[in-house]
């Protein structure tokens, strides 16, 4: 996959579940779920957020319940990756499952403010500002978590793996 570029949008530490999918809103469509993402901290959120933009958080993102809501809106509103200090474990798990690929880089928060520009090198397991040149490393996902993110996310994975038996 290489390199990939996007807008960053800045986060803090702990986010979590609730504050991605507020659960007064979980019984919304995900059209209608996402104009609630991140409300509680961002209500505009939703209005602002493009395709490509990539999410730069602190330490435990996406703590709290497992629910599934908090990761598919967030791919819903085209994001595709998420770079943070530490990730809870359910929320990394549910995040290669619908194709949205956890970067884990210490330091990498206080690299970056939102909007600035984002450069994550897949390959070498690099993130990097353009702006600033400052950079941050991380563990690229092994051969099976990566193998899902490329296929598109975990049912996308199990079938091309049914359609070859």
């Amino acid at each position: 996959m290489g390199k990939v570029v996007g807008r960053v949008r800045k986060f803090g530490d702990n986010i979590d579940t609730d504050t991605i999918t507020p659960g007064s809103t979980l019984h919304l469509p995900i059209e209608e779920l996402k104009n609630y993402a991140f409300g509680p901290i961002s209500p505009e959120f939703y209005k602002s957020v493009r395709e490509g933009d990539i999410i730069v958080g602190g330490n435990n993102f996406g703590c709290g319940s497992s629910r599934e809501q908090a990761t598919a809106v967030v791919k819903h509103l085209g994001i595709d990756f998420i770079v943070c200090e530490s990730m809870a474990r359910i929320y990394f798990r549910n995040c290669v499952a619908l194709s949205i690929y956890p970067v884990m880089a210490k330091g990498a928060s206080a690299l970056f403010d939102e909007g600035d520009a984002i450069e994550i090198d897949l390959d070498k397991g690099e993130v990097r500002n353009p702006k600033t040149g400052k950079m941050a490393t991380f563990e690229p996902l092994s051969d099976t978590p990566r193998q899902i993110f490329d296929s598109g996310g975990i049912l996308a994975f199990l079938k091309k793996i049914t359609e070859k038996s």
